[in-house]
């Protein structure tokens, strides 16, 4: 048996996709809202339930959640589904929520009146949410006409 033999044809074509495959960036769409006239820990309190869900069942979470916050994820979160459908062809059933947080936005200071002239301040807090959806499956089961083919990629 010869130690320095060479790899065959096939090999050296599946060890160049696996390499392909390793290095391509995962499939991940993303959808902020800005300036949304809400407190950030509202929002994070609504943000920290969907964290790690499907899509459908984040927005059946947001339906039924008695929150105020989850008008505006939702729309955030509808944007972000879109995003990776046009972008990447993914259907919407094989999305889940990789990231969902929440920064502060500028705030809005105006004043109360109190007694003996003075006044205290009010702070109406903004948000701005972000979203990042992303899919289990690899770009290249994308075949020639742009149809998706779910295959799952194993770690």
């Amino acid at each position: 048996m010869n130690l320095w033999s060479r790899p065959s044809l096939k090999r050296l074509a599946q060890r160049s996709i696996q390499k392909r495959k390793e290095q391509q960036p995962p499939l991940v769409a993303k959808a902020k809202a800005r300036m949304i006239r809400m407190s950030p820990l509202k929002v994070r309190r609504v943000l920290n339930q969907i964290k790690g869900c499907s899509y459908e069942e984040a927005l059946v979470l947001l339906r039924f959640l008695p929150y105020r916050a989850c008008h505006p994820v939702a729309k955030v979160l509808k944007s972000a589904a879109a995003n990776a459908l046009n972008n990447y062809s993914i259907p919407r059933s094989y999305l889940q929520i990789e990231k969902a947080f929440v920064e502060n936005g500028p705030i809005l200071k105006r004043i109360r009146p109190r007694a003996k002239g003075r006044m205290y301040p009010i702070k109406k807090r903004t948000s701005h949410i972000c979203i990042v959806v992303c899919s289990n499956f690899s770009r290249f089961e994308n075949d020639g006409k742009g149809n998706f083919l779910p295959i799952v990629l194993t770690k």
